[in-house]
């Protein structure tokens, strides 16, 4: 495979069949780099939110969502970006699925100033919070005093915008009064999707 070559090897089958190739090519050529340039960088610093893709070493995906204040996904260089893992379900479906697979996808989307989004591929790594603060002087402080388990480190390898044609226009409002980082079973949602008392139901009926 060329040291250059963008995209993958399916992307490029369909291309061929459906006869995009040259249109994608210019879009490989105008728009993808290997690196965040200084547009990038500041995009990144202001957005709050982000949709992170993993999957193991199967193939078998898991797509999650991170939140914070502006500047959580922190910027270590232009080839390199972090953000912090704190305390959630226990599930650790993300993690677990860059222990075996270390490629991510991140989606960051501005649905509310600029109406653009900005896709990072790249490889991933996990470093503990104290070990990444040694090395990275600016990093961002604790979220609200809550410390996160580790820190996942990300090699940039393909960055590249997101169109706007569908991206829909929000209107930031205030947040209602939630506590960060709590632990309460239906203060975070409870069972708002009734999987629980679905699975309950049958061994109720089965009793009676």
């Amino acid at each position: 495979m060329p040291e250059n070559f963008v995209g993958s090897d399916g992307e490029h089958e369909l291309q061929d069949t459906l006869g995009t190739s040259d249109r994608a090519e210019r879009f490989y050529d105008d728009q993808v780099i290997d690196y965040l340039n200084p547009t990038m960088v500041d995009f990144v610093a202001r957005m709050d939110m982000a949709f992170i893709a993993t999957s193991d070493s199967h193939g078998e995906c898991d797509s999650s969502f991170r939140a914070g204040t502006p500047g959580f996904l922190h910027v270590i260089d232009d080839r390199t970006i972090a953000y912090p893992e704190y305390r959630g379900n226990g599930v650790m479906a993300s993690l677990g699925n860059i222990l075996e697979n270390p490629h991510v996808g991140i989606l960051m989307i501005d649905f509310v100033r600029d109406l653009i989004g900005l896709h990072i591929n790249g490889r991933a790594r996990m470093v503990a919070d104290g070990e990444l603060r040694d090395t990275v002087t600016d990093l961002p402080s604790a979220e609200r005093g809550k410390s996160s388990q580790a820190w996942v480190v990300v090699d940039v390898e393909e960055a590249y915008i997101h169109c706007r044609k569908h991206i829909p226009q929000m209107v930031p409002v205030a947040r209602d009064q939630r506590e960060w980082g709590t632990d309460n079973v239906r203060a975070k949602g409870g069972d708002y999707f009734g999987v629980k008392a679905g699975k309950r139901a049958p061994a109720i009926a089965e009793a009676s």
